[in-house]
C-alpha cells in the first residue's frame, strides 16, 4: 500500500542550495517513490547548532517502501552527498528528516514517527505548511514565529 510521507531537507556546507535541489531530484529515483509535490526553498538560521544558515525545503512523497525501509534509503543519499557525523547538530552538506510515513506511529532507537522535534521548528513547519497546510495548525505556526526564515 502506498503511504504519503513527508520529508524536510536541509543543507548549510558547500554548496547548499544545489545540494537541497540534488536531494529533490534524488528523493524522486528512490524505488518505488515519487516526489508529489515541493516547497520553495528556504534560508534559516541553524537551530540549536552552530555553523551557516541552512537552505530547507519540504517534500512530499508516495511511496510504497516502509518506514524504517524508506529512512535507510534517505540515510544513504545523506552519505552520498558526504553527510558526516562528528557530533551532534554538527553542519551538514545534507540532512534528510522522515517527518511523517502515512498513519505510522513508532518510536525505536533509529526512528520515530511522527519526528519529535517538527512542530518546534519553522524551517519544517513553514515550508510543509506551503505544501500540506492541513498538516500545520495555525497555533503551531505563530508559535515557532520568532525563529527566522526567509524564501528564496
Amino acid at each position: 500500500m502506498t503511504a504519503r510521507a513527508y520529508v524536510a531537507i536541509g543543507a548549510n556546507l558547500g554548496d547548499a542550495r544545489t545540494a537541497v535541489e540534488r536531494a529533490i531530484d534524488a528523493l524522486d529515483r528512490l524505488p518505488h517513490t515519487r516526489v508529489v509535490a515541493r516547497s520553495s526553498l528556504y534560508r534559516s538560521a541553524p537551530v540549536d547548532a552552530g555553523g551557516p544558515d541552512f537552505i530547507n525545503a519540504v517534500v512530499q512523497v508516495e511511496t510504497l517502501l516502509k518506514p524504517l525501509a524508506f529512512l535507510a534509503e534517505l540515510q544513504r543519499l545523506e552519505a552520498d552527498a558526504g553527510r558526516e557525523r562528528p557530533y551532534r547538530n554538527a553542519p551538514r552538506t545534507l540532512d534528510l528528516d522522515l517527518l511523517t510515513h502515512g498513519d505510522s506511529v513508532m518510536e525505536t532507537p533509529t526512528l520515530t514517527l511522527p519526528h519529535p522535534r517538527m512542530m518546534e521548528r519553522a524551517f519544517v513547519l513553514v515550508p510543509l505548511a506551503e505544501i500540506a497546510p492541513d498538516q500545520v495548525a495555525p497555533d503551531r505556526l505563530a508559535a515557532v514565529s520568532q525563529q527566522r526564515i526567509d524564501r528564496l
